[in-house]
């Protein structure tokens, strides 16, 4: 039985390093706005990414490569995040890091194999026949109001403890007990302060559906060719000892074969001939991409010339530190400034703040000067 608390609908502050990221901030003409959609600045190569965006969905820039380059801190990731913003949700998009490819259990070539299957799609559409008897409602959660005393608060509970509500009838005003272990909804009365109330029973009157009782419903399903990879290499059944063994001990992780995946793509092809299916190639991007030796560097260029391809977007700093602490400087800064009483950071602010907070080059050049004073 699971029970947690509703979080509150107000307006949240930015929680990560790009939370706030709607979009690319463009207007209906595809030029930039200086300040829309969590971006600021950056207009030609926000203009140029949604260039590649309409490229993307105009199915146009399959097979190909985008490289951002620039210091830490001037919006790479921010520009690759906001592209899979504008994609939307339809469209994979799956984020990586250069040193994730180095795994003591699988290759190399194996893990950027996964994740370029992760990055492409495939849109199922199927035509079911279903009758509709009335309201087709299914519960998803159950929000409920609990008031003692002390205080009100809002919780959101398992779909299973719908029913014990209804058994019990539980109204607004009853006074109920809830096991949270079993889900068990006990009515002990109803509140005193609602004794005044007087119950009038009345009828809800709803419209008829529309449409036949009996109707074709198109059903679309939105899966990664990475799923089908998982859902064929270990498919779940049996009941025999091994089976139930396996599928209670965690096991290795073990690479997905090549001849697996052709079978699969094999299929895929043959639903994508028949109309049932359709390919919708992603995004992989891939930050700190000067992290990868040669040898993934040629693997990619193999995998990027494939039939079935996603679109990849690389990221590097080249070891370029200076912006990226200038910018994280800002917020103690502005902390500095208001202890002050001051409305602006002022020159003396920054100095503070910098005598505090050491960038990583002058760190080394502190600890290179001092070495005699540390331990060896």
């Amino acid at each position: 039985m699971k029970i947690e608390e509703v979080k509150s609908t107000a307006k949240t502050q930015r929680i990560s390093a790009h939370s706030h990221i709607k979009g690319l901030g463009l207007d209906e003409n595809g030029v930039p706005i200086q300040m829309a959609a969590g971006l600021v600045g950056q207009e030609s190569a926000r203009e140029a990414a949604g260039i590649v965006v309409d490229m993307i969905r105009s199915k146009k820039m399959a097979g190909r490569a985008l490289l951002l380059a620039g210091p830490p801190g001037t919006g790479k990731t921010a520009i690759a995040l906001a592209i899979a913003q504008e994609l939307g949700t339809k469209v994979p998009f799956c984020p990586m890091v250069g040193s994730e490819v180095y795994s003591t259990e699988i290759k190399k070539t194996e893990v950027l194999m996964e994740n370029f299957r992760r990055a492409i799609g495939l849109r199922i559409r199927e035509t079911k026949e279903v009758i509709i008897p009335g309201y087709g409602k299914t519960v998803s959660h159950v929000i409920i109001g609990l008031k003692t005393a002390k205080g009100t608060k809002q919780l959101k509970l398992d779909p299973t403890i719908y029913e014990s509500l209804q058994k019990e009838k539980v109204e607004v005003g009853d006074v109920i007990y809830i096991e949270a272990n079993s889900g068990a909804v006990k009515r002990q009365g109803r509140s005193d302060t609602f004794a005044t109330e007087f119950d009038l029973e009345a009828e809800e009157y709803v419209p008829l559906p529309k449409g036949d009782v009996h109707k074709k419903k198109e059903v679309v399903q939105d899966v990664t060719l990475h799923d089908l990879d998982c859902a064929n290499a270990k498919p779940q059944g049996g009941q025999d000892i091994m089976s139930m063994m396996g599928q209670l001990m965690k096991p290795k992780k073990t690479e997905i074969t090549d001849k697996l995946r052709k079978e699969i793509n094999k299929v895929v092809n043959k639903y994508i001939d028949q109309g049932i299916a359709e390919l919708v190639p992603g995004v992989l991007f891939i930050d700190e991409v000067h992290m990868l030796d040669i040898e993934t560097f040629t693997y990619l260029h193999r995998a990027l010339e494939s039939a079935i391809a996603p679109i990849v977007i690389f990221a590097t700093n080249r070891g370029k530190c200076q912006i990226r602490y200038a910018v994280q400087l800002l917020t103690p800064a502005s902390l500095a400034a208001r202890a002050d009483g001051a409305q602006r950071i002022t020159p003396a602010h920054i100095t503070s703040v910098h005598t505090l907070f050491l960038d990583a080059k002058s760190s080394a050049r502190i600890l290179t000067q001092h070495s005699d004073k540390y331990m060896k």
